[in-house]
């Protein structure tokens, strides 16, 4: 029991730290094209934002905080 709870901290603070990095890497909302243009842009490249580097870094962020959600759901249940 206390190996499985050490590699989950180990694993914990692994996404915590890349959660944070991926975090910090995304823009903000009124940086980019779309807030320049008035947000007509967005239903243009809506269909490639999957493809592009704001769309890896948003699906990077929703894969690393539900990963930690789970990590500290088992922690405390370890607990």
């Amino acid at each position: 029991m206390d190996a499985l709870k050490i590699a989950a901290t180990i694993l914990l603070v692994l996404f915590e730290l890349f959660l944070i990095i991926v975090v910090l890497l995304q823009s903000g909302k009124s940086a980019g094209l779309s807030a320049s243009l008035g947000g007509g842009s967005e239903t243009f490249f809506g269909k490639n934002k999957a493809r592009s580097l704001e769309g890896r870094l948003q699906r990077l962020t929703t894969i690393s905080a539900a990963g930690f959600i789970i990590l500290s759901i088992l922690l405390a249940i370890l607990s």
